[in-house]
């Protein structure tokens, strides 16, 4: 038994790093973990965002710092674990949110455009991965939990860089999770549902408009409710804070419909 309970130890102290952390699921994330007792690394282009979150978590007795993150960029990246490392110690939780949608066609869409969201949806996470997961597997544990979206099993209309970014993200997590099988590493999918975030937030007014119409068209609108960005921070923190000898591998979210009357 002494052999079982070493095997899955848990260190107290988990500092976790958080993308996309200036705003919406990614800052409310941060706020979530740090509310948990994980000193929290938020990071994000818009730096100065992160640090009035970081401010909120000091003044709340928590322990939290940022710097600037762009997962389009190795040197950004690497800059950044090198950072948050010497502020915190080893990281122990890899929570990827960075992503971005924007609306439009397939066949009018720039290829340009395309690829560049790509960059950041998918191969943005890869970047994390690189820089995080190899020292996870060389302690013998860690949480990596990837930010998906509904998309990636059911497809939206006008999102189709989105929607093809968070497929193939939701298949590097799979294949992860079965590389990493017995190396003390658990990789975890959060799938979101609708949710309030700035994501979409500069779209035009007509743009918003066709998305909407054409989710309502092939019935992917069965209801007016969106989650809150809360909702996914507690699902989170929820799969991190799991007891070593269990995995949450996947956990979608979705908002309830309203009742019906009766």
């Amino acid at each position: 038994m002494s052999n079982q309970v070493s095997k899955y130890a848990q260190p107290h102290r988990r500092p976790a790093v958080v993308t996309g952390a200036s705003s919406g699921i990614g800052a409310a994330a941060a706020l979530t973990l740090a509310r948990a007792g994980f000193p929290v690394a938020l990071g994000a282009r818009r730096v100065d965002k992160c640090a009035e979150i970081v401010e909120e978590i000091r003044a709340a007795g928590g322990e939290a710092v940022a710097h600037p993150l762009d997962v389009t960029d190795d040197s950004s990246v690497e800059a950044f674990a090198k950072a948050v490392t010497s502020d915190l110690g080893d990281i122990e939780v890899l929570v990827s949110n960075a992503g971005r949608v924007a609306p439009g066609i397939v066949h009018e869409v720039q290829t340009e455009r395309f690829a560049a969201e790509i960059d950041l949806n998918l191969v943005g996470a890869h970047r994390l991965v690189r820089a995080f997961v190899p020292a996870m597997v060389g302690r013998r544990r860690g949480d990596v939990v990837f930010v998906s979206s509904d998309v990636a099993v059911r497809a939206r209309p006008f999102m189709s860089s989105y929607a093809a970014g968070k497929w193939g993200l939701e298949g590097m997590a799979h294949a992860m999770q079965m590389e990493l099988e017995g190396t003390g590493v658990r990789v975890s999918i959060v799938r979101p549902g609708p949710t309030w975030s700035e994501m979409g937030a500069d779209w035009d007014d007509a743009a918003a408009a066709d998305v909407l119409t054409g989710w309502v068209k092939f019935g992917l609108a069965r209801h007016p409710h969106f989650l809150k960005p809360a909702a996914l921070a507690d699902a989170i923190t929820t799969i991190v804070s799991a007891p070593r000898g269990v995995h949450l591998n996947l956990v979608e979210v979705n908002p309830e419909a309203p009742l019906e009357e009766k």
